[in-house]
């Protein structure tokens, strides 16, 4: 909007302007250092040329948060389209709004018709059809509403007058700013219904990322475009942001994306434990200093604090904003298949060897032991064989035993050990 408001200065004023929705990025407290500014900046907006503002979706506009901007006053008028309906705007720049939902009859004077669909309330519809049928229902009643609106469109394009259509939601088949398409039964249009309605443009809002379909028929060359936001919110963004300047007739309409500045976003992904080298290499061939870095990676468990970050952190100095994201790769264990259905331990013992492929035979004597000695005696064995293990390993003069039979011995308890059944 800021931008928008530097281009009224340069004297690019439009006719009017349109918000299609969605004109914060969340819901704001009207006391907020940010719904002061906006506010301010529809009022100076409003000081140029007529201003039009649909409501959003209800999570970033709650109910009611438009209703102070009918209270700005200004040198032209402010509209606030909160629910359907069909506005006039007049040559002195005055809105006629609709008694209903449209124009029985189109009034006097108007040089544009605007139809305007808010987002819709699918807690409404819901309660109205059933939870079960609110997703195809919502697309059959605004597929009939805009069909229904095609006449009055027809009539105002006789009369030379632009016709546009004002709402907000998603269009099947539309690509979000991340690039994934919007597929399902769930969404509030289709293009085609969308050219039904018979309207030369048709201004969105909702989605964030600007895209156009267009057609050209017996109707006139028409337009249906999301400008998507003004600004880069999230990593993975793609597109240019901005809003867009439309020149709409009674028989044409086409659009052109006026580019806001937006922040830089810069992603670095690792595949594995990231490589301090590597990154200074990245930094070399794609300077980071002011944009929003997101550096991703993955490592097994066992290496989760090997990662520096306080390293990565430093290289990433110059940043605007650094975010990491690392995935630990958890360890998984499987328990040998069969052990649960043996019946005695040596079977058990067995089953294990199998899917670890060691041989079980060394560990009977184990077992017998175990099943024919006390506790205590079994303690008792175990060291002295340690104390005789440690004299033999002395030589005549006390002194240790090379460093080779010490390894072999260190090798032998780390084989034992990674191979005793769990």
């Amino acid at each position: 909007m800021l931008r928008l408001v530097m281009l009224c200065l340069a004297h690019k004023i439009p006719d009017r302007l349109v918000i299609s929705g969605d004109s914060t990025d969340h819901a704001l407290h009207l006391h907020s250092p940010s719904a002061v500014a906006l506010v301010s900046r529809v009022r100076w907006l409003a000081d140029h040329c007529p201003v039009l503002m649909l409501q959003g979706t209800w999570s970033h506009e709650p109910p009611g948060t438009l209703s102070v901007f009918r209270e700005l006053g200004g040198r032209h008028a402010l509209h606030v389209a909160d629910r359907i309906g069909q506005v006039g705007l007049t040559a002195a720049g005055e809105w006629v709004v609709s008694p209903g939902w449209s124009f029985g009859a189109l009034p006097e004077g108007p040089v544009a018709l605007f139809s305007c669909l808010p987002s819709v309330n699918r807690a409404a519809i819901a309660a109205a059809v059933g939870a079960a049928d609110a997703a195809g229902a919502t697309g059959e009643h605004v597929s009939a509403l805009l069909r229904g609106l095609a006449p009055s469109h027809a009539t105002a394009r006789q009369l030379g007058l632009p016709t546009l259509l004002v709402s907000h939601g998603t269009v099947f088949g539309c690509t979000t700013e991340h690039g994934v398409p919007m597929a399902g039964f769930d969404h509030e249009f289709t293009t085609g219904s969308l050219f039904d309605a018979g309207a030369q443009a048709v201004l969105l809002g909702h989605i964030h990322r600007h895209q156009c379909w267009e057609r050209d028929d017996g109707d006139g060359r028409r337009c249906i475009a999301y400008p998507g936001s003004i600004g880069r919110f999230h990593h993975g963004e793609a597109g240019d942001k901005g809003f867009l300047l439309w020149q709409v007739g009674s028989d044409s309409a086409t659009c052109r994306l006026e580019a806001t500045p937006a922040r830089r976003t810069v992603d670095i992904c690792f595949d594995g434990k990231p490589d301090l080298g590597a990154l200074r290499a990245a930094l070399v061939a794609q300077p980071v200093e002011g944009a929003w870095v997101r550096l991703r990676w993955s490592v097994p468990e066992e290496e989760r604090n090997g990662v520096d970050r306080a390293a990565m952190r430093e290289l990433l100095a110059g940043a605007a904003g650094v975010q990491f994201e690392g995935r630990i790769l958890p360890v998984v264990r499987v328990r040998s298949g069969g052990i649960g259905q043996a019946g005695a331990m040596r079977d058990k013992v067995a089953a294990w060897a199998g899917v670890v492929g060691a041989r079980p035979e060394p560990l009977w004597s184990c077992l017998d032991d175990l099943a024919a000695c006390e506790t205590q005696r079994i303690v008792d064995d175990a060291l002295a064989e340690q104390e005789a293990a440690t004299i033999d390993a002395q030589g005549p003069d006390g002194e240790a035993a090379s460093d080779l039979k010490e390894v072999e011995l260190a090798g032998d308890c780390i084989d034992v050990s990674q191979g005793a059944p769990a």
